[in-house]
């Protein structure tokens, strides 16, 4: 391992945010898994979590759609929602769904200042109920077209670059947000790949 490269892990790990995460729910097809997971790690992210309560457990993501960014992110696999959100709930002040509804705030009016968990759902039926009722309210990413709604993987791009944006601004970046332990964890797992 070269001093460069352990040079750059530690750059990439000083940005990571540890008060934002994506959960996705039933989404069926890995690319788009895979597409969520390059964007989680371009702007950040660590830890995304997969909620599966109608299709198993994913054994493997696209490889072209992620250029391998699963190998950087801590990926939780979950079958059981109340177990999910129980965890989330430990880290998460906020934790918001996509959702098509009267009452969903804008997507420009999230506090990504505090810790958020966004949850996006399949591709077909979006968030399901009971996932909504766990949550604590729904987020909608304005348009103005005929066709309400984005494909998932770029609904979550840019819904996380508002993030992005929001948490750039407010100097979040400026500061490691990693605890030392999972710092160094992540950085001894990283220099054995």
């Amino acid at each position: 391992m070269t001093p460069e490269r352990i040079q750059r892990f530690k750059q990439v790990l000083d940005k990571r945010q540890n008060d934002l995460t994506v959960v996705l729910e039933n989404v069926s097809d890995p690319h788009n898994i895979s597409a969520v997971m390059r964007t989680c790690d371009a702007i950040g992210i660590q830890e995304i979590s997969v909620l599966n309560t109608r299709i198993g457990p994913h054994k493997k993501w696209g490889v072209k759609s992620s250029s391998s960014a699963a190998k950087w992110l801590t990926i939780q696999q979950y079958s059981d929602p109340i177990e999910c959100f129980r965890i989330l709930r430990k880290k998460y002040e906020l934790i918001l769904t996509t959702h098509l509804s009267s009452d969903a705030m804008s997507m420009y009016d999230i506090d990504f200042t505090r810790p958020v968990a966004l949850v996006f759902g399949n591709e077909h039926d979006g968030v399901s109920e009971e996932i909504r009722q766990l949550a604590d309210g729904n987020f909608a990413i304005p348009q103005v077209g005929m066709i309400r709604s984005l494909n998932i993987s770029v609904a979550c791009a840019v819904t996380l670059y508002e993030a992005f944006r929001r948490k750039h601004s407010a100097r979040h970046y400026d500061t490691v947000k990693l605890a030392p332990e999972e710092y160094d964890k992540l950085l001894k797992e990283w220099e054995e790949k």
